[in-house]
């Protein structure tokens, strides 16, 4: 889970550990928390740079916490108390996991800090982290009639891996380029969330685009596309177990596709991805299935977590063998004319 962060625009964060464990265990009182600078989203740098992503919501009974770390779960999370001014709560987990989380933190007008505390059957750790708050969601789509791109240019060559490097440095770097293609080949053919080899992201970082590219995944087979480090397009064949909301054409566990438009498991097949001020446009080979959507939160096992910030067009290669070729991309140049 203590995976390398991508860039995202950030500048390094200063870290204090500010000893919130030592506070009482109480009850949830929704007049704990009730100002309104709680509220809202925020993108969390934890001093293990694990990406994670915060949300805090009012509701009659209290606040309501979703919290994402890395492929974990949002939530809502379970044992929500508050007392003099901090949140405490326990994450949702595998119910193969072995340890506990819990996340400790307090908000001071726009500067949120706090901790993540990790209790397993012998040891504990204790990840401190910081908050940005995220702005809230445009009011409305945008018209992207009125949206101009730069001329679509390539970012990938097809000779070689120049633009591109392994987002885990540390973990086996299964891609090259073969036949004008970028190959990712693991041994892994399960769908499980994590593996031993890396992810490929690009040196650039982008904000709105355009993005084309094609993809070939075999039957039983998974990668994915992250836009801007943040944003899952699904990357599995038309037969898939994985559909609806996880299966090709989707924004992975967040918009689900109008029709399955993907083809058999062995085919090239074609997207085209237009993001524009958090929202985002599908077409699966030649059929829009995503038209203007709104996506307020970063989808599981994205490395960026803040939309104000770039980030990196990432290709998922920790899970099984895939193909890419033909990538080219066209950044916004203006959405208000």
């Amino acid at each position: 889970m203590n995976e390398a962060k991508a860039d995202c625009g950030k500048t390094s964060a200063a870290f204090v550990l500010l000893g919130l464990g030592m506070l009482p265990l109480v009850a949830t009182s929704a007049d704990e928390v009730s100002d309104s600078s709680w509220y809202g989203d925020w993108s969390i740098d934890l001093q293990s740079e694990t990406p994670a992503w915060l949300r805090i919501e009012r509701t009659p009974n209290g606040p309501e916490v979703r919290f994402r770390l890395n492929v974990g779960s949002d939530g809502p999370h379970s044992n929500v108390q508050v007392k003099d001014g901090q949140l405490q709560f326990t994450l949702k987990q595998n119910r193969k996991a072995r340890d506990q989380k819990i996340v400790r933190l307090r908000v001071d007008g726009e500067q949120l800090t706090g901790e993540l505390l990790t209790q397993g059957p012998y040891n504990k750790t204790t990840d401190p982290f910081v908050g940005h708050r995220i702005p809230a969601m445009p009011d409305s789509a945008p018209d992207l009639n009125r949206v101009r791109f730069e001329m679509p240019r390539a970012i990938f060559n097809g000779k070689d891996l120049n633009g591109w490097r392994p987002h885990e440095p540390e973990k086996i770097n299964g891609w090259s380029v073969q036949d004008g293609m970028l190959v990712n080949t693991t041994p892994k053919t399960d769908f499980s969330a994590t593996g031993a080899y890396a992810n490929l992201r690009t040196e650039e970082e982008f904000e709105d685009f355009w993005l084309h590219l094609e993809f070939l995944v075999e039957e039983n087979r998974n990668s994915g596309v992250y836009l801007r480090g943040m944003y899952e397009a699904q990357v599995v064949d038309r037969d898939s177990r994985m559909q609806g909301i996880q299966g090709v054409g989707a924004i992975f566990g967040a918009i689900e596709p109008r029709i399955n438009a993907g083809l058999p498991g062995g085919q090239w097949q074609t997207y085209d991805l237009t993001l524009v001020d958090r929202h985002v446009t599908v077409v699966l080979n030649g059929e829009k299935v995503i038209d203007n959507q709104p996506i307020s939160a970063p989808t599981a096992g994205a490395v960026c977590t803040d939309p104000s910030k770039p980030g990196p067009l990432l290709l998922q290669g920790d899970h099984t063998n895939v193909k890419y070729r033909n990538l080219y991309i066209a950044p916004v140049v203006s959405s208000n004319e």
